[in-house]
C-alpha cells in the first residue's frame, strides 16, 4: 500500500475513535522513538484503522516536536478527523472535551471567552486582553475573535493547561491554544470534499486541495463556508407602554425604537451562521537545508449573533414567572442583530537547518480585523417585571424618579479595525545531552474603533441617552525574550529550566468619549425632534417612530453634546516568568514529571473620568481625574503529572495533580469607584439605596485564589474495533483576601422573595469602603469552574461485506454546578448558577472500501438539554441566561480524490 493510501487508512479511523490525543499519530501504532526533534513540516498522520495498539501523538507543546506522553506538559490534541465528528466550526464546540476548560462564545463582541482551571478573561473589548493565549501555527493571535475563525482543516488542535510563561507567554496565565493548520505535502495531487446538511436548514461545505507543483513547490488551498437558520423564536417587538402620569399616553404607535426593527427571515435570526472562510498556503524548498512558507487567510462572518434568553424555569412561582405559553427560544427584538467581521491574516516564515544539531527559524504575521454589529441588550425582557409606579413625576425632594413602563437598548460598532504584526525568531540547538530553544517576540496592535452605546428610554424624563467611544488610535506593544533548556544529566532523568522577560504598553491616542450616557440631554434628537419641557403642559414622551437614522451614529451628530472627554493615556508593565522541572523517564513506555512555572498578565485601564463622577465625593471634596488602571495578574503552577501505556500498548494514560497560586485577577463589570453626595444632599430614598454610590464599567484586580486540582485523560483499545476514551478533573477553586467585596446583586428582589438580604452599606472609616455592601467571599469558588467534569466516548468499528465499515459513536460529557460569580448565589429563584447536567452526542459513520468516501449520521445534545451556559437576574426579579444550543442532528458525506 503506498504512503498516501496508509494515510488516508489512518485518517478514517481516527474519526471512529475520537481519544482526546488521537492526532499526528504515526502509522503501525507502536511507540515512537522518544528523542525530540526540531519541530519540521511533516504530513498529518492519522490513527489506525481499528488496531490493537494506541499510536503515537506528537505535539509541539515544548517548540520541539515530541511525543504527547513523554511531553511534561498538560496538554490535550485534537485532528481535524475529531473535529468534523464533533461538528466543530469554532473553537467553542470543543466545550467539555478537555479536563478544567470551559470554551463559550462571550455572547459581546463575536468573542470566544475560554477558562483554563479556573481562569478567564471577562473583557473582551480593545482594552482587554485574554487569559488563554490563542495561538496558530505557534504564533500569537492578540484577538479573542480570532478564535472564531480557523477551525477548519487542521493538522491539529492543542491545548496546553496551566501558565505558559516562557515558550508561549504572552497573557496566558490560563493555560494556551495552539491551531495548526494542515500545510502542502510533496505526496502528490489529491484533495477532498465534504457536505454537511441538518436542522435549522444547516448547509456546510468544505474543500481541499493539494498540488505538488514540484519538487520544491506544494500548495494547499481551503474553503469552508456554513449556513444555518437561527434557532431562536424572533418576534418583532412593537411595545406601547401606557402610563399617562409619566408622560405615556397610548397612541397605537410602538414606544420602543423602530428604526432598525424590518420584517427578516430565520437565516438572519439571532443565533444563525453565516460564515465562509478560505486559506492558501504555500511550501517551497530553496534547497536541502532552507525552507520557506506562507499561508494567507481570509475569513467573514455575516452572522447576527448570540441571544440571551428568559429563564422561566428559574423564576417560576414568583410574580415574574413567565407568561403561559412563552416558549425557551423565545426573543422580542427592535433591533435585529447584524454582524460584519472580516480578518485577513498573512503568516510567512523560514526554517533553516543550519547543521544537524541547530536550526534557526523566523515567522511573521499581520492581521487585519474589521468588524461592524448591532445588537439589541434587552430583547423585549422589560415585559418580564410587572410594571410598578414607585412615585409620581420626578419628585425633585427625595430624588424618586419612579419605576418605567419600558426599557429599550442597544449597542452597535459602527466601525473597528484591529490590525496586528508578530514577529517571532527562534534558534533551536542540542548539544550533547542538552538542548534548548531561545528567542525573540515582538508584537504589536494598532486598533480603531467607535463603538455606540444607547438606552432610547431612560429616567427620569423618558428621554435617550447615548454615548460614543470614539478611539481612532489605541497601541499594544509586547517584546519579550525567552530560553528553555532540557538536561539529560543522566540516563532517564532530565530538568528543564526556562525564563522569559516581558515588556508590555498600552496607550491611547486621540481618544474621545462623546455623549450623555444615563443623563437627560436633547442633542441625541440633533434638532429633528422635541419632547417639550419636563412638568409643563405639552410635555410629551417620544415613541419609537419619531428618532430617525439622523440621530446619533456618527462623530459629527455626537458632537452636538458638546466637547468630549479626552483620553490621551500610557502605562508600562514589566515581569519575568519562568519553568523550572524534572523528568524522570520510569520505562519505555511511561514518564512521570515535576514543574513548577508562573504567568503573567498585563494591566491596563479605561477611559478618562473623574472619581466622584463629577460630584462632590463622601468627604465634600470635587473628584479628581482617573484612567480607572489595574495592575497585571499572576499565577504560580505546581504541577506533578504521569503519562503511559500499558496493555501491550493498547492502553494510554495521563494524570496531573496541579496547585495553582493566583494573585491579583482582572475583574471585568459594574464595578465600585466612590462615595459621593448626591446632588440634593439628602439621603438616598429607599428605593434607590446606591444613589451616593458612583460605579462605573471597569477592570479591578481581585485578592488571592488557591487552585487545587486533578485531571485524569485515557485512550483505550480494549478488544479489535472498539476505542474507549475520556477524562475527568476535578477543581476545587478558593477565592481570599477580597474584604472589599460588595454585594450588591438584586437587594430588592431578594427581600420582596424571602432570600438573604444584601448586608447593609458599610459607613465606618475606611473610606475605600465606603458605601460597598461587605459580604466575606472567602473560600467561594471561581466563576463558571465546576469542581467535577467527566467526558467519555466509545465507538465499535464492524467490518461489512465488500470492504465497507461502519463505526457507531457515543460520547457523554458531564459538568459539576458551577456559579457564574463570585458571590456564589446560591439563591432558589434569582440564583447565578446552573447545576449539575450532561450532554450526550451520537453518530454512526460509514466508510467505502479504500476509503474514497464516507457517510455519516449524527445527533448533538440528543437529549436537547437547556443548560446555562451563564445566568443573571435583570430588570427586577425576572432571569436571562446564555444556554447550549438545542439538539442539533444532520448528515455529513464526504469523499477523497
Amino acid at each position: 500500500m503506498d504512503f498516501r493510501r496508509t494515510l488516508m487508512s489512518l485518517s478514517v479511523a481516527s474519526a471512529c475513535g475520537l481519544p482526546a490525543w488521537s492526532a499526528h499519530a504515526q502509522a503501525g501504532g507502536a511507540a515512537a522513538d522518544p528523542a525530540s526533534t526540531p519541530a519540521a513540516e511533516a504530513p498529518t498522520l492519522g490513527p489506525t484503522n481499528g488496531g490493537e495498539q494506541i499510536p503515537e501523538v506528537r505535539v509541539t507543546a515544548t517548540r520541539y516536536s515530541t511525543s504527547l506522553l513523554r511531553t511534561p506538559l498538560a496538554v490535550s490534541a485534537f485532528s481535524q478527523d475529531q473535529l468534523t465528528r464533533k461538528g466543530a466550526t469554532s473553537l467553542a464546540d470543543l466545550s467539555g472535551e478537555i479536563p478544567n476548560v470551559v470554551i463559550q462564545n462571550s455572547g459581546l463582541d463575536s468573542a470566544v471567552q475560554i477558562t483554563i482551571r479556573g481562569i478567564t478573561s471577562t473583557n473582551f473589548t480593545e482594552t482587554g486582553d485574554p487569559a488563554v493565549g490563542f495561538h496558530v501555527d505557534g504564533m500569537y493571535s492578540p484577538r479573542p475573535q480570532g478564535a472564531q475563525a480557523l477551525m477548519f482543516d487542521v493538522d491539529q488542535v492543542e491545548v496546553l493547561r496551566g501558565p505558559q510563561g516562557t515558550l508561549f507567554g504572552r497573557n496566558s496565565t490560563g493555560g494556551s491554544v495552539n491551531v495548526i493548520p494542515a500545510k502542502p505535502d510533496f505526496s502528490g495531487n489529491y484533495g477532498k470534499a465534504d457536505i454537511d446538511l441538518g436542522n435549522y436548514r444547516k448547509k456546510q461545505v468544505t474543500a481541499v486541495q493539494n498540488v505538488k507543483v514540484n519538487d520544491q513547490l506544494a500548495l494547499r488551498g481551503t474553503f469552508m463556508k456554513v449556513t444555518r437558520d437561527g434557532y431562536a423564536n424572533q418576534m418583532r417587538d412593537l411595545s406601547e407602554a401606557n402610563a399617562p402620569q409619566l408622560g405615556w399616553i397610548p397612541d397605537g404607535i410602538p414606544d420602543v425604537d423602530q428604526r432598525f426593527n424590518k420584517v427578516i427571515g430565520k437565516d438572519k435570526y439571532y443565533t444563525n451562521q453565516d460564515q465562509w472562510a478560505a486559506r492558501l498556503s504555500a511550501l517551497y524548498k530553496v534547497n536541502r537545508d532552507l525552507t520557506l512558507k506562507a499561508a494567507y487567510e481570509h475569513f467573514q462572518d455575516d452572522g447576527a449573533g448570540g441571544a440571551s434568553f428568559r429563564d422561566c424555569d428559574a423564576s417560576a412561582g414568583t410574580r415574574y414567572t413567565c407568561a403561559p405559553g412563552t416558549g425557551k427560544w423565545d426573543l422580542l427584538v427592535n433591533v435585529p442583530g447584524e454582524v460584519d467581521m472580516q480578518i485577513r491574516t498573512l503568516r510567512t516564515g523560514l526554517s533553516w537547518t543550519i547543521n544537524p544539531t541547530t536550526t534557526f527559524d523566523y515567522t511573521f504575521q499581520v492581521a487585519d480585523q474589521k468588524r461592524a454589529e448591532r445588537t439589541d441588550d434587552e430583547m423585549g425582557m422589560q415585559h418580564a417585571a410587572p410594571f410598578q409606579i414607585n412615585g409620581a413625576y420626578p419628585n425633585s425632594v427625595d430624588g424618586n424618579w419612579g419605576t418605567w413602563p419600558l426599557t429599550d437598548s442597544f449597542h452597535r460598532t459602527l466601525s473597528s479595525r484591529y490590525l496586528s504584526t508578530v514577529h517571532e525568531a527562534q534558534l533551536k540547538q542540542s548539544l550533547g545531552k542538552v538542548q534548548y530553544v531561545a528567542g525573540l517576540f515582538w508584537m504589536h496592535e494598532r486598533n480603531r474603533i467607535d463603538y455606540e452605546q444607547t438606552n432610547t428610554i431612560q429616567k427620569p424624563y423618558g428621554d435617550v441617552g447615548s454615548v460614543l467611544y470614539h478611539q481612532p488610535n489605541r497601541q499594544v506593544d509586547a517584546k519579550a525574550v525567552f530560553a528553555q533548556a532540557d538536561w539529560q544529566f543522566m540516563p532517564t532523568w532530565t530538568g528543564t529550566l526556562g525564563a522569559r522577560y516581558s515588556s508590555d504598553s498600552k496607550e491611547d491616542k486621540g481618544g474621545e468619549v462623546y455623549g450623555a450616557n444615563w443623563k437627560g440631554d436633547p442633542a441625541y434628537y440633533n434638532g429633528l425632534y422635541s419632547q417639550g419641557t419636563p412638568g409643563t403642559p405639552g410635555f410629551h414622551v417620544h415613541n419609537g417612530t419619531d428618532l430617525t437614522d439622523a440621530m446619533g451614529g456618527s462623530v459629527a451628530a455626537y458632537r452636538l453634546y458638546g466637547a468630549p472627554t479626552s483620553n490621551d493615556h500610557k502605562e508600562t508593565w514589566k515581569k519575568v516568568t519562568w519553568r523550572v522541572g524534572l523528568q524522570k523517564q520510569i520505562t519505555t513506555n511511561q514518564m512521570a514529571y515535576a514543574s513548577v512555572s508562573t504567568g503573567y498578565k498585563a494591566g491596563g485601564f479605561a477611559d478618562k473620568a473623574d472619581t466622584c463622577n463629577y460630584h462632590l465625593c463622601a468627604d465634600g471634596k470635587p473628584g479628581v481625574v482617573t484612567f480607572l488602571p489595574y495592575g497585571p495578574e499572576t499565577v504560580t503552577n505546581f504541577e506533578l503529572g504521569y503519562k503511559g501505556k500499558f496493555l501491550d500498548n493498547t492502553l494510554s494514560l495521563s494524570a496531573t495533580a496541579f496547585w495553582m497560586k493566583y494573585k491579583d485577577m482582572q475583574l471585568t463589570g459594574t464595578y465600585f469607584v466612590n462615595q459621593i453626595i448626591p446632588d440634593n444632599g439628602l439621603p438616598c430614598p429607599s428605593d434607590q439605596p446606591k444613589c451616593d454610590v458612583y460605579e462605573s464599567w471597569r477592570t479591578i484586580n481581585v485578592g488571592k485564589v488557591d487552585i487545587p486540582g486533578l485531571e485524569l485523560e485515557w485512550d483505550y483499545r480494549p478488544w479489535r474495533g472498539a476505542r474507549f476514551g475520556g477524562g475527568i478533573a476535578y477543581i476545587n477553586t478558593d477565592v481570599h483576601d477580597f474584604p472589599e467585596f460588595s454585594d450588591d446583586y438584586q437587594c430588592d428582589v431578594r427581600t420582596e422573595l424571602g432570600l438573604p438580604p444584601c448586608p447593609p452599606a458599610y459607613t465606618g472609616p475606611e473610606k475605600n469602603l465606603q458605601g460597598r455592601r461587605l459580604y466575606n467571599i472567602d473560600g467561594n469558588h471561581l466563576p463558571n469552574t465546576p469542581k467535577f467534569q467527566v467526558n467519555l466516548n466509545f465507538s465499535q468499528e464492524f467490518a461489512l461485506p465488500s470492504g465497507f465499515r461502519i463505526t457507531p459513536y457515543v460520547k457523554v460529557n458531564w459538568r459539576d454546578k458551577a456559579y457564574f460569580d463570585l458571590r456564589n448565589s446560591d439563591f432558589a429563584t434569582v440564583g447565578r448558577l446552573q447545576k449539575a447536567y450532561a450532554l450526550a452526542d451520537l453518530s454512526a459513520r460509514l466508510d467505502a472500501p479504500n476509503d474514497k468516501w464516507h457517510a455519516e449520521v449524527y445527533v448533538r445534545n440528543a437529549a436537547d438539554k437547556h443548560a446555562a451556559l451563564n445566568r443573571e437576574s435583570v430588570y427586577g426579579g425576572f432571569m436571562k441566561a446564555y444556554y447550549v444550543e438545542p439538539r442539533m442532528f444532520g448528515v455529513r458525506v464526504g469523499a477523497e480524490y
